[in-house]
């Protein structure tokens, strides 16, 4: 019974920090009047996450410190996350619109396959956001590193990238299901679930269950911190 109370309470506390995190999200980007600061937003919901996991000894993170690294996080982030985020927007906005022609002139068989390949290269674009976002707060590199770091993540972590799609898409079905969901959290969960999913199975340095939380006691434990990026030198 005390097992399942101490699960239940840590539970619990997961589901407070990701509201506290959406809530931030929507005042921090609300005061970069959206322009400014949808993408720093972005960026901090991923410091923050990341920050989480790597608190390791201490995971019951009250309110007040989600919302202090969340804004101490979009502070940081301001120019150099919407640097990196309106070109990714802008390749999104392409890519969709070739998918809605595809899908809205008839074009025969050949418009059919079009139409299926824009599909699938728009789903792994997708899943390249995510861990872009993720690798991005995880390495202080510059971002042509960081983009080709995410895309051969894409490819070189298939059960990584499985693992992230199929979790967003129960939640987003989960939101399509229940929209209150979606107004209580918003971005808040899909960004945790793909965090999750990376922290799991992306074995990513700095980031990684399988170093930081090792089944064998006797393993050797990563040295990190709750807020610094990994040094990759």
């Amino acid at each position: 019974m005390r097992r399942f109370a101490l699960w239940y309470e840590y539970v619990c506390r997961i589901i407070m920090n990701v509201f506290v995190t959406h809530i931030a999200f929507l005042v921090h980007t609300l005061m970069g009047a959206v322009i400014v600061g949808f993408f720093p937003s972005i960026a901090a919901t991923n410091t923050t996450y990341r920050a989480w996991l790597r608190d390791v000894d201490d995971r019951e993170w009250k309110a007040g410190r989600t919302w202090a690294v969340f804004h101490h996080a979009w502070k940081t982030e301001l120019r150099s996350a919407n640097m990196f985020g309106y070109p990714q927007f802008a390749l999104w906005a392409f890519l969709a619109w070739d998918y809605y022609l595809a899908n809205n002139n008839y074009m025969g068989k050949t418009g059919i396959g079009i139409s299926g390949l824009l599909l699938l290269v728009n789903v792994l674009y997708g899943i390249f956001v995510f861990l872009s976002w993720i690798v991005r707060a995880d390495f202080e590199e510059k971002p042509g590193w960081i983009i080709k770091y995410s895309l051969s993540m894409v490819v070189a972590r298939p059960l990584c990238s499985l693992m992230l799609l199929l979790l967003t898409g129960i939640v987003m079905w989960a939101y399509f299901k229940w929209p209150g969901l979606a107004v209580a959290f918003g971005v808040a969960i899909p960004a945790f679930v793909a965090t999750i999913a990376v922290y799991s199975f992306g074995r990513l340095p700095g980031m990684d269950i399988h170093v930081l939380e090792p089944q064998d006691p006797g393993r050797h434990h990563e040295t990190h911190d709750t807020a610094g990026r990994t040094d990759h030198r």
